[in-house]
């Protein structure tokens, strides 16, 4: 899982870096964008967010239920424990093109106050999944493993 985290922190700072400096990566806060790039974005921000949403929703409505009723114990642990970091590296993956394309098209500086509470709800959103990576599910692992 190695490049996965390095790609993950890549896309992350990536992220962060096109939210405090869109004029960066080509931005303008005075609306004169290209209509072809500004659609493919808003297409990247519908998808990303449209994935990470039904993800969520089929991991932990649909797909987990089934799973846990079932598979034997260690069996469902341990497709658990593989499961896991893929779904939340790919939910990282979309959130943080979604908090980025979002921060694109609504720049900090001309956005309204609407947008500036998506924006911080989309990047705790993106936070709280990379606890959940990097944090709480080695340790989920480990002890349902011991």
């Amino acid at each position: 899982m190695g490049w996965l985290s390095r790609f993950l922190t890549a896309v992350t700072f990536l992220a962060v870096g096109v939210i405090f400096s869109p004029e960066s990566f080509g931005s303008k806060s005075d609306s004169h964008h290209s209509p072809k790039i500004f659609t493919y974005i808003k297409l990247a921000h519908l998808l990303c967010f449209s994935t990470a949403w039904g993800a969520a929703i089929w991991v932990t409505f649909i797909g987990g239920i089934i799973m846990f009723k079932n598979l034997p114990r260690h069996q469902f642990g341990n497709l658990q424990s593989k499961m896991f970091p893929a779904y939340f590296s790919m939910v990282g993956v979309c959130c943080a093109v979604s908090v980025a394309s979002f921060g694109y098209l609504h720049p900090w500086k001309t956005s309204a106050t609407t947008e500036k509470y998506q924006l911080g709800f989309l990047l705790s959103a993106f936070a709280f999944n990379l606890t959940n990576l990097f944090v709480f599910t080695p340790m989920t692992i480990e002890v349902s493993f011991s």
